[in-house]
């Protein structure tokens, strides 16, 4: 077996497991990657890339909104409304694309701590969606170095 069909192998074999662990990449993941093609062969990592540029600031944003005298709950809420998936920033399209469902259910919890004005809630679920954000982050930047280097083999990635 040569180098290329190793990396894709190992490709396929780790898309599926991602696709298989709950909550990480669901058949949206799938479809995300359908509207890749020859004519934007980095349509995926660019969007994916996006989201982490979107995710990292909105992270950033809730901690400090916690970190204020007087939380304002509505300002940490819309924050993590915007993290959910709920408005048109491309950071939403990818974790619905993505299914990152882990993502999704912390946020749910952090909107139900911030209705209850529950500060030690919201820094728990705070410190949980850092934690599946990471999580996410690490496994498709590894995907995304296997498909790189299919890539750089001359290889095609495989579709999924």
């Amino acid at each position: 077996m040569d180098l290329t069909s190793q990396l894709q192998r190992q490709f396929v074999d780790y898309s599926k497991t991602l696709i298989l662990e709950k909550g990480f990449l669901d058949d949206q993941f799938k479809q995300l990657q359908k509207l890749q093609d020859e004519s934007n062969p980095e349509f995926v990592f660019e969007v994916v890339s996006l989201f982490f540029e979107d995710s990292e600031k909105l992270l950033n944003d809730l901690a400090n909104a916690l970190q204020q005298k007087i939380v304002d709950y509505k300002k940490v809420d819309a924050h993590v409304h915007q993290f959910k998936g709920s408005s048109s920033r491309i950071c939403v399209f990818v974790v619905d694309s993505i299914g990152a469902q882990r993502v999704k259910n912390v946020c749910a919890a952090f909107r139900n701590f911030c209705e209850a004005k529950n500060f030690e809630g919201c820094k728990v679920c705070l410190r949980s969606l850092t934690e599946e954000y990471n999580l996410v982050k690490s496994k498709l930047e590894t995907l995304f170095t296997l498909e790189q280097q299919i890539l750089a083999a001359g290889g095609s990635v495989p579709d999924l």
